[in-house]
């Protein structure tokens, strides 16, 4: 099934692993029991937190009580911020087409396609991952013990 706005695995990934992290604070989550919770590949999950942390969302601790925290609040991070810093900045243009010249004298989307992607931007800065982690809990799930 095709959908309109699809969302890239690593940054699926990302907030995923990132609403567990919070989930878990302050305790420390490693990327192999963050990658077991999302059935997902440690390679990859490295890969996504390293640029996370590069970033400075998260912090890590090496060792056997290591792993990841939350550099900032759940409630500071936005969808947006972690999209772009595993995808890449968002820019609106002038034309949704991302076209330089047009074949038409005036624009056949009349801005329809550039006020979408303004509400998925906002909708995309509002997201935070706080309103993630709230459904994490009303939904049953509870904080791992057995680290």
């Amino acid at each position: 099934m095709n959908h309109l706005i699809n969302i890239s695995e690593a940054a699926s990934l990302g907030f995923h692993g990132l609403a567990l992290i919070a989930r878990e604070a302050p305790d420390r989550l490693n990327v192999r029991v963050v990658a077991k919770e999302l059935n997902a590949s440690e390679a990859h999950l490295a890969k996504v937190f390293q640029s996370l942390s590069k970033a400075g969302l998260v912090s890590s601790q090496r060792g056997p009580a290591g792993g990841f925290v939350l550099s900032k609040a759940a409630e500071d991070v936005s969808f947006l911020e972690v999209y772009e810093i595993l995808e890449s900045p968002v820019h609106l243009t002038d034309c949704p087409m991302g076209y330089s010249q047009c074949g038409f004298h005036a624009c056949i989307f009349e801005q329809k396609l550039n006020n979408i992607n303004r509400e998925i931007l906002k909708t995309f800065e509002d997201i935070k991952l706080s309103d993630f982690t709230t459904t994490v809990v009303n939904n049953g799930d509870q904080p791992r013990k057995d680290r």
